[in-house]
């Protein structure tokens, strides 16, 4: 008990000269200057470009990298190794009636994306892709895919493709479908 009234008196005296030594106004301005910073934040640039893929996906070292034995293919696009769902994980949207750039009819497209810098083995380039959900029914269940090329952990939204991009939309919009992958340009 003697050592709770010791940090108490501590703390008092503390406070008292932090009180005597500055005014309100000057708390306030600094409580405002804080404020005013911490809703500046968003506005900060983010690096989007996404992390450049391999230059070659196929000579990759097996063992080094748990993704290393992902190769990427440019003939079929509903498979998973299709090279521009290398960091898609959801359904492919041209297994339910969309393609790769528009979603299925009835459904809408998320305002919000996570991006991907994905190899293209047919012409040696990465392109930026931008996955984006597109949302109103029920999951399609058709060509679910977990590729994980470049991506990064949910405190980097922008990279993480975990996350359901589907909030914000409107109540009947809220449910996750499949993910479509268009290319936003070159990765550099």
């Amino acid at each position: 008990m003697l050592g709770n009234f010791r940090f108490d008196d501590m703390v008092e005296k503390l406070s008292r000269r932090v009180a005597g030594q500055t005014s309100r106004r000057s708390v306030i301005g600094k409580l405002g200057t804080a404020m005013l910073g911490i809703g500046l934040v968003p506005l900060l640039p983010v690096d989007r470009r996404g992390r450049v893929s391999r230059a070659n996906a196929a000579d990759a070292p097996a063992g080094t990298d748990p993704r290393a034995k992902w190769v990427p293919q440019d003939n079929d696009i509903q498979a998973c190794d299709y090279w521009r769902h290398c960091s898609i994980d959801g359904n492919i949207c041209d297994c339910s009636g969309g393609s790769l750039t528009n979603c299925p009819p009835g459904t809408k497209l998320a305002t919000a994306s996570w991006v991907a810098s994905c190899y293209n083995p047919t012409d040696g380039q990465s392109y930026l892709i931008a996955y984006r959900d597109c949302c109103g029914y029920n999951v399609s269940g058709r060509c679910p895919c977990l590729n994980t090329e470049g991506e990064l952990p949910v405190y980097r939204p922008e990279f993480a493709n975990d996350i359901i991009w589907c909030f914000g939309a409107e109540d009947d919009a809220m449910t996750y479908h499949c993910t479509i992958s268009p290319i936003v340009g070159k990765a550099s």
